[in-house]
């Protein structure tokens, strides 16, 4: 890991103004949601993860808190997490969709 180059990073963001600082944050949440066709089905993934972003919505739903996530999921941060939700919070007929496909799938056989 590169400390110091996390360092100059941490201290560049910290400088922005607050509307260049909403934008970094809104670009990062952004490109931290992929969608690949003939990756998780096209889903709405977490980066470059094959973690999509319904599977961590769906236990959230079934209690599952961010401890019991992380864990579960050791690639994930805890910013993951709230770019999963933040996704969801905009998305959320795409993302409850899926979790009812998903499930009447499972019901089907």
């Amino acid at each position: 890991m590169n400390v110091k180059l996390v360092e100059s990073l941490v201290q560049a963001v910290e400088s922005l103004p607050p509307e260049d600082y909403a934008l970094f944050q809104e670009q990062l949440t952004t490109r931290s949601v992929q969608k690949t066709p003939g990756v998780c089905g096209g889903h709405a993934r977490i980066r470059s993860t094959r973690i999509p972003i319904w599977t961590l919505i769906s236990f959230q739903q079934q209690g599952a808190n961010d401890e019991e996530l992380l864990h579960n999921f050791p690639s994930l941060t805890p910013f993951d997490l709230n770019v999963a939700r933040a996704y969801y919070a905009s998305h959320t007929e795409e993302i409850d969709s899926a979790i009812a496909d998903l499930q009447e799938d499972d019901l089907d056989g």
